[in-house]
């Protein structure tokens, strides 16, 4: 069950304070998108993430966008967030992660795989190697795939001992 459960668990992506990354030495966020910085295929940031990026920027954090989405929808995304991405990612797969991880110049143990899902973000991290940040999700998705997907995800999470 290790393979599947976040190192840290919480609220939202914007709940990550440099305190908190410098604590187990991350230097680089591989950031999700949906429902991780807005709500599913939403073109636009939440709030309070772009201030968000803005400042850990700021403070020498690297941030690049990790996702599973199509090109057009990451690149869109990231250029209007000011961030470097990677699309298509294949997650879990950790090959993607390591792309990101090499053009920002670290390590897997230097970063810090954040995102809402267990399956993606959580799994592929932890195969990667690297520090693994669950958030909660922005809005439920409709489709009946995600809604078997979070019932998987509620599952496991019985099993999670803190």
């Amino acid at each position: 069950m290790a393979l599947f459960k976040p190192k840290m668990r919480i609220g939202k992506m914007i709940d990550i304070t440099p305190e908190m990354l410098d604590s187990v030495g991350i230097r680089a966020l591989l950031l999700d998108i949906d429902n991780t910085m807005t709500t599913h295929n939403n073109p636009l940031p939440a709030e309070g993430v772009q201030e968000w990026i803005d400042r850990m920027k700021s403070l020498g954090y690297k941030l690049i966008v990790v996702s599973n989405n199509n090109g057009r929808r990451v690149r869109l995304f990231s250029q209007l967030v000011g961030l470097e991405f990677e699309g298509s990612a294949k997650k879990p797969l950790p090959v993607g992660f390591r792309r990101a991880c090499k053009r920002l110049g670290v390590t897997p143990k230097q970063a810090a795989v954040v995102g809402d899902q267990i399956f993606t973000d959580i799994m592929g991290g932890n195969l990667l190697g690297a520090y693994t940040v669950m958030t909660e999700v922005y809005e439920p998705e409709s489709r009946a795939f995600f809604k078997f997907k979070r019932a998987c995800e509620r599952f496991i999470m019985k099993f999670w001992r803190d």
